[in-house]
């Protein structure tokens, strides 16, 4: 009897220190999986967030680029506005064969207001975006379900404002070179005139390079903001399906709560009954 006293007091430490390390490590393993996904998981979000503060630096660049040149057109032609001007070429005299361009009427000033308006407020909005992306990516947050709705909602109405001014420069300042170059029947291209003087009582040597620039930065701000739409739109999705699945994880739990506690209570019924 001593000798089996004294064989249990040595193994028995040792057994139970053996299968707790079996039992931590099974903990570990089954844990192991959970952990790696939500790395993972972590992982694709911040990818994701980074790839859409990329995409508002880009519309921040683009919309810089499209108000330098609207700002010095608007100083050059003294807040006139040159986009759906009408115009024609005559001559100042009849013994001078020397044509002067002369405006019939200027284009509507509400035009180049809406769309400098529409390139700085794509500015700040994209800026200040960036900003607070930049700022979830350092400190591992995410926006709410709210906030992703609400970006959806701000970055569909930034597309179509900036489309709308995009197509607003293209067409008026068509318009524009077609009054100067009476429809493509003159010698020189639009271009070209921007080297003469149209003797309009403005600076009018830089138009074409200036609403050149404005068209380019405009367009790729609307492709900018097109895919900051589409992303913001995917992350809605993605919200409203881990919301689903969510809900249909806590029905699911719920019943099955239910059905255990319908066991018990049968099986405490069948006791009841047998007493």
């Amino acid at each position: 009897m001593l000798c089996v006293c004294t064989w249990a007091l040595h193994h028995l430490p040792h057994l139970y220190c053996s299968s707790a390390r079996r039992t931590l490590l099974r903990m570990r393993t089954a844990g192991a999986p959970g952990l790696i996904s939500s790395s993972r998981a972590k992982m694709a979000k911040d990818n994701f967030i980074f790839a859409q503060c990329i995409l508002y630096f880009l519309a921040f660049v683009f919309g810089f680029i499209a108000v330098v040149p609207l700002s010095e057109n608007t100083e050059d032609f003294r807040g006139k506005c040159l986009l759906f001007t009408r115009g024609m070429w005559q001559n100042e005299n009849i013994t001078v064969s020397k044509q002067r361009f002369i405006i019939e009427e200027w284009g509507p000033q509400s035009s180049c207001s809406f769309i400098t308006f529409v390139g700085i407020a794509s500015l700040v909005l994209s800026a200040v975006q960036a900003w607070r992306l930049l700022f979830f990516i350092c400190k591992g947050h995410d926006d709410s379900i709210f906030n992703t709705f609400l970006n959806l909602l701000i970055s569909s109405f930034v597309v179509f404002a900036v489309f709308l001014s995009s197509t607003i420069v293209s067409v008026g300042f068509n318009l524009w070179c077609d009054a100067i170059t009476e429809g493509g029947s003159m010698p020189s291209s639009c271009e070209d005139l921007q080297d003469t003087d149209l003797e309009l009582g403005l600076d009018n040597s830089a138009f074409y390079d200036q609403f050149a620039i404005a068209q380019f930065g405009l367009w790729a701000a609307w492709l900018t903001w097109l895919g900051i739409t589409v992303m913001a739109f995917l992350k809605v999705y993605h919200n409203y399906r881990q919301e689903d699945m969510l809900d249909s994880l806590i029905h699911e739990k719920e019943f099955l709560l239910g059905r255990s506690s319908r066991r018990s209570s049968d099986v405490v019924d069948k006791k009841s009954g047998m007493i």
